[in-house]
């Protein structure tokens, strides 16, 4: 009972400070490749700008590193010089997939102190990198699995990325997409580990839970997940945390756990404008896309009922569509982006509905079972 009482008053505090952080974005998302620069190719194919480099040019003997933009959404791509390299080893192990998930603040000593107070593991205890160009300031807790959660403040710095990097000049030819920001960022974790890892969020960033599915909301005769969505006090830094739950064959969970050895971030969610003309664009350059089957776009018009966009271009689009009581969203999935059915992207629409598309889950489920099907994986 002096447990439970113990925790019950430390949720209390908790709860009183909560958004005790002020976490501001998502600064950047950190991927450790096996070749940032052909990486950086991909990346520019979806409308993404490299606007500042690091490497053996500039001094920088241990990784090559390309920051791609477009929007409010910045990407880095690592990519060591020597095999024996713990990024190296990363890459080999996991695939290309994210290290780091980077988020602005205007304190990092605050933000590093307060999270390893309350049970964060510090990894990079606050350091600050100078140039010409000012000072940016960062420090670094563990995460789920091998992920890292980083604290970056830019206050007092202008150049192109930080220090240790070199401007890279406009490219005209890279014409947007029309991605916007990042909306949310997806963890898959191992079974038993959701609750644990929603407790962390909770305690160690003051993030509430907004969000809880379980086997009844996703599932097949075969295989579901259970997810929590966890947000910060501005509700601008969402993270849903997923886990397989029993079923009769692997869960698309277990796939990615198998395939990525461990834990990690299964997709990152970009919101735009206009999904329509972003998804036809990313399309016609080749980005691959999950279809649901065509008896979802039937009763569709009747679930949803009036939007702005044409049901027609939806259909054909392959594009997913759900309301509740805020508005409605649209959102479409890729098929994974490497080689590995790990991590993929969603881009996402929002016309007031803050949700995740809880009415698409079961269809989405199903879609992504038929493609572990086709890989022999179910």
């Amino acid at each position: 009972m002096e447990a439970v009482a113990e925790y019950q008053k430390k949720s209390h505090a908790i709860e009183k400070e909560s958004d005790f952080l002020k976490l501001k974005a998502v600064d950047h998302v950190e991927f450790w490749v096996g070749n940032a620069k052909q990486a950086t190719f991909f990346w520019k194919n979806l409308g993404f700008k490299p606007v500042a480099y690091s490497g053996l040019e500039t001094g920088n003997r241990r990784y090559a590193s390309w920051i791609v933009e477009q929007n409010k959404i910045r990407f880095a791509l690592k990519t060591p010089y020597n095999p024996h390299d713990p990024m190296a080893v990363h890459a080999m192990m996991h695939g290309d997939s994210v290290k780091t998930i980077a988020l602005t603040v205007d304190d990092v000593e605050k933000a590093w102190r307060e999270t390893t107070q309350r049970g964060g593991k510090s990894v990079e205890a606050p350091v600050e990198h100078k140039d010409a160009n000012g000072v940016v300031r960062t420090a670094t807790i563990q995460c789920f699995g091998e992920t890292l959660m980083r604290f970056v403040e830019r206050n007092d710095y202008s150049g192109a990325f930080m220090p240790g990097y070199e401007p890279l000049p406009d490219d005209p030819s890279i014409q947007s997409t029309g991605l916007a920001a990042i909306d949310h960022i997806v963890a898959n974790v191992e079974l038993g580990k959701m609750n644990y890892w929603a407790n962390w969020f909770h305690e160690v960033l003051g993030f509430k839970q907004i969000i809880h599915f379980d086997e009844n909301d996703i599932s097949t005769q075969y295989s579901a997940l259970m997810s929590k969505v966890m947000s910060n006090g501005s509700g601008r830094i969402k993270f849903p945390i997923n886990e397989p739950a029993e079923g009769k064959k692997k869960s698309q969970i277990e796939e990615y756990l198998n395939y990525n050895i461990g834990p990690g971030v299964q997709h990152i969610a970009l919101i735009t404008g206009d999904i329509i003309s972003t998804t036809r664009e990313l399309r016609k350059r080749g980005l691959e896309f999950l279809r649901v089957p065509m008896s979802y776009y039937e009763a569709l018009p009747g679930r949803i009922g009036e939007i702005d966009e044409s049901y027609a271009e939806i259909t054909e689009l392959g594009i997913l569509a759900d309301r509740d009581d805020e508005g409605y969203l649209l959102q479409i999935f890729t098929r994974p982006i490497q080689d590995r059915p790990t991590l993929f992207l969603e881009i996402i629409q929002r016309h007031g509905s803050q949700g995740f598309g809880q009415g698409n889950f079961q269809a989405l489920f199903e879609s992504i079972e038929i493609e572990q099907q086709r890989r022999g994986n179910l």
